[in-house]
């Protein structure tokens, strides 16, 4: 029988281990790469664009670039998934790695707007294009890689350390950028400070190529080449023609992770804040204690999967997540005292978002696999969680709980999806 379709129940092996080591070491880099950016949106405002534009002008423009950085990851990771599934996983894994290295290297070492003029912001966004078209290829790489490596029994636990893994590197964007307001003076920091960030992400990425030249091609990818079994047309040609529901539902599964990264990660920092008047420190440090039980969250909730099946710990992690965000929305409106747990408690049920990647690359077979969860995460992502800020925003204008209702509409939506997969046995 083939191993394609063959059951692969065992427990994990040292070769395992070292592969989702690696994998999840290079995906947090990775990920540190991509949302530094976003920790420095001053300095580079101030020194990327003319300095007689208002301050509040030159921060939306620095925005704009950031948020470019998502509108690439569609294109970048159709691409390289494209090419993932014709000529192999791995070396479509270490060249994302790789042009996420360049390109931060290459902002670590821009000329600014006082030496080039215009140039300096044209050059800063076709560096952070690279940025998105390596994290669009990166992500689903990823999964498809470990999924295809660890035994049938153990995709879910490999998937969510991964997951972990990516989350890590948002929280060591945040410790570097809180280290650096400490060691340096703001001036210090526009003079030459604010390149160390991005200089540090460049030199983490080629270590992180280095390290994945260990790494060996996946085993059902190599058993596809010698029986001739890869994708006899365009790859992604064949995921909309033949694989409309795996994919509907993996956009909407990213949906669901995306609100949960987005709002109760990224952009909660800033309502606490402004909503709730919580001194900036305080709601940095819990972020990162949210961030911190997220990633263990994730690795419990791909545990969790594997035992379970996807429909059932869909239906009821959903549940979870929308129970414990609202509930830290709103107490924290009366008892700021009760922000480190009840962040901490969010960030932990945001963990169920471990759970997703098992079911985009158990949704599409192996031929298509690469380019079927490429497309359906990143076509969501980019519309989703580029959606969800102006949409949150404009919505708190009229509801003050805009936020944790969005994330609790979601979460009916992600118990819709449990259903529906619990229905279909999906395994």
């Amino acid at each position: 029988m083939s191993a394609i379709a063959a059951p692969r129940h065992r427990l994990l092996a040292g070769d395992d281990y070292k592969t989702l080591g690696l994998s999840a070491l290079g995906g947090a880099l990775e990920f540190y790469d991509f949302i530094i950016f976003v920790y420095f949106v001053a300095p580079i405002g101030h020194l990327f664009f003319p300095p007689e534009i208002p301050v509040w002008v030159q921060q939306l423009q620095v925005f704009g670039i950031f948020a470019a950085g998502y509108l690439a990851r569609p294109i970048g990771g159709i691409v390289l998934a494209h090419f993932g599934d014709k000529l192999g996983r791995k070396r479509m894994f270490a060249l994302s790695i790789f042009l996420m290295a360049l390109s931060t290297l290459g902002i670590a070492a821009l000329p600014t707007y006082a030496t080039i003029g215009i140039a300096a912001p044209v050059l800063l966004l076709v560096m952070r294009l690279l940025q998105g078209a390596a994290i669009g290829g990166e992500v689903p790489g990823a999964w498809t890689f470990v999924a295809e490596h660890v035994p049938e029994n153990r995709i879910g636990f490999a998937c969510g350390i991964l997951t972990s893994g990516l989350t890590a590197g948002i929280l060591l964007g945040s410790l570097v950028a809180t280290g650096l307001n400490w060691l340096y003076t703001p001036d210090d920091i526009l003079a030459y400070a604010w390149r160390f960030p991005f200089l540090l992400g460049g030199i983490f990425g080629l270590v992180a190529v280095y390290l994945r030249q260990w790494l060996q091609e996946t085993p059902i990818f190599k058993e596809m080449q010698q029986r001739q079994a890869l994708a006899s047309e365009l790859p992604l040609k064949t995921v909309i023609r033949d694989h409309r529901s795996a994919t509907v539902i993996s956009m909407l599964l990213t949906w669901l992770l995306s609100a949960g990264i987005v709002v109760t990660i990224l952009m909660t920092p800033t309502l606490l804040q402004t909503l709730y008047q919580i001194p900036p420190k305080q709601a940095l440090a819990g972020n990162s204690i949210a961030t911190l039980f997220l990633s263990f969250g994730c690795i419990l909730s791909g545990y969790l999967v594997d035992k379970v099946g996807p429909g059932r710990f869909l239906t009821f992690g959903s549940l979870f997540l929308g129970a414990s965000t609202y509930l830290f929305y709103n107490l924290i409106r009366t008892d700021a005292s009760l922000l480190f747990p009840l962040y901490a408690l969010a960030g932990f049920s945001v963990g169920v978002i471990g759970a997703v990647p098992y079911v985009l690359v158990k949704a599409f077979p192996p031929a298509v696999r690469f380019t079927g969860v490429s497309f359906a995460y990143n076509i969501a992502y980019a519309i989703f969680g580029g959606l969800t800020p102006l949409l949150v925003s404009l919505a708190l204008k009229v509801d003050p709980m805009a936020h944790a209702h969005y994330l609790a509409a979601l979460c009916v939506m992600g118990v819709g999806v449990g259903l529906w997969l619990s229905a279909r046995k999906f395994a």
